[in-house]
C-alpha cells in the first residue's frame, strides 16, 4: 500500500481491541494504540504505542496527530463500582477523544457501544435502533455508555468528523477475559443458578465477527454509506441462554447448571446485596445485582437488519464454529 491509512485504536490491548488491531495490520494500515500501560506485545507487531489516559491531553494529542480514523473501544465495563469511575472513563474519556478528533482534523470515528444503552428493565424481542435510550438504569456502566454514545452521534458532522456507534451484545470467544471464565468458575463452585424459568433468549456475538463489524463500519464511513447512526451487532440469531451455557459447560466437562432461582427472588437478593455493599463499602462486586438478575432472566435480542444493510455486516463465524474454537482455547488455557 503506497499511502497506508493511519488508524488510532483506544483499548487495543483489550478483548475486542486486540482482534480489531490484528485486522487493521492485515490490511497494511499504520496502527497506533493509546492506553494506560506500555504494550510491548503490540509494539512487537508494529503498532505505535502511546502511554497515557484518554484525559491526558498531551498524550492523546500526540497519538492522534495525523491519523485518518479512530476506533474508540476503551471503556470501563462492569456491573458495580463508583459512578465517578464510570463517568470519568466512559463520558469524559469519550469527550476527550471527540475533542482531539476535531482539533486534529480526523474524519472518521467508530465507537464501541453496548445494547445496554437501551436498558429499561424489560425484555427486548427483536426491536431495532429506533428504541430510545434507556431509563431506570440499575447500572452505572449502561448509563454512562448511553451518555457517551449520544455525544458521539451528536458530534457527527462537526468539523468534518463522521461517527458511527456499534452495539455488540454479549461478546465471547478465544481470549475472553471476563464472561466465560467467570461463568465456568461459578459453575464449578456450585454458585451459579438459572435465573427465571430458563427459557429466555439472548443475542450473543462471537468476537471475530465483532472485530469484522468494526472494520465494516469504517468502510461504510469512508464510502459515505452511513454516519451518525448506531447499530446492533450479534450472530443474527438469538440463543436460549441457559441451554447454550450448559452446552458449553458440558463440552468442558464442567457440571451443568440445574438449580433455579426465580427472577423476583434474584432481584430482591440483588437489591439487598447492593444496599449492603454500599453501606459497608465492601470491596469487589456483590454476588447478585438487580441489573444482572434482569439480564439473566429476560429476553434480550435485537434486529440487525440495519447493520446488514448499511455496513454489509455478515457474521462470518457461525455460533457452532465459534463454540468449537472457544472450547479449544479454554482447554488450552486450562480454563475448565
Amino acid at each position: 500500500m503506497d499511502n497506508p491509512m493511519n488508524v488510532l485504536v483506544t483499548g487495543g490491548g483489550g478483548f475486542i481491541g486486540g482482534f480489531v488491531i490484528e485486522r487493521l495490520l492485515a490490511r497494511g494500515y499504520g496502527v497506533r494504540h493509546i492506553g494506560r500501560s506500555p504494550r510491548p506485545d503490540l509494539a512487537a507487531k508494529g503498532v505505535a504505542v502511546y502511554v497515557g489516559n484518554l484525559t491526558d491531553k498531551p498524550a492523546l494529542e500526540a497519538a492522534i496527530q495525523g491519523v485518518d480514523a479512530v476506533f474508540h473501544i476503551a471503556a470501563k465495563a462492569g456491573i458495580w463500582g463508583p459512578h465517578a469511575d464510570f463517568y470519568h472513563a466512559n463520558v469524559l474519556g469519550t469527550r476527550a477523544v471527540l475533542s482531539a478528533c476535531q482539533q486534529a482534523g480526523v474524519k472518521n470515528l467508530v465507537y464501541t457501544s453496548t445494547p445496554s444503552v437501551v436498558f429499561n428493565g424489560g425484555p427486548f424481542r427483536g426491536e431495532d435502533e429506533s428504541l430510545p435510550y434507556g431509563s431506570n438504569w440499575l447500572c452505572h456502566y449502561a448509563q454512562t455508555k448511553a451518555q457517551a454514545e449520544a455525544e458521539v452521534l451528536a458530534a457527527n458532522g462537526e468539523n468534518g468528523l463522521k461517527t458511527v456507534a456499534l452495539r455488540p451484545h454479549l461478546v465471547w470467544g478465544p481470549g475472553d477475559p471476563h464472561i466465560l471464565p467467570r461463568i465456568i468458575a461459578r459453575a464449578k463452585s456450585g454458585r451459579l443458578r438459572i435465573v427465571g424459568d430458563g427459557t429466555n433468549e439472548v443475542d450473543i456475538s462471537y468476537v471475530e465477527n465483532v472485530a469484522d463489524a468494526h472494520l465494516f463500519a469504517l468502510d461504510a464511513l469512508l464510502s459515505g454509506r452511513t454516519a451518525g447512526k448506531p447499530y446492533f451487532i450479534s450472530q443474527g440469531e438469538p440463543v436460549s441462554l441457559w441451554p447454550w451455557i450448559n452446552n458449553l459447560l458440558q463440552q468442558l466437562e464442567v457440571p451443568t447448571i440445574q438449580r433455579h432461582i426465580s427472577y423476583k427472588a434474584a432481584y430482591r437478593i440483588g437489591a439487598v446485596a447492593e444496599g449492603v455493599w454500599s453501606l459497608l463499602r465492601l470491596k469487589g462486586e456483590p454476588p447478585m445485582t438487580r441489573f444482572v438478575a434482569t439480564e439473566l432472566a429476560k429476553d434480550h435480542f435485537f434486529n440487525i437488519d440495519a447493520a446488514r444493510r448499511d455496513l454489509d455486516y455478515k457474521p462470518a463465524v457461525d455460533t457452532e464454529t465459534g463454540v468449537e474454537k472457544t472450547v479449544a482455547w479454554l482447554r488450552a488455557e486450562g480454563i475448565q
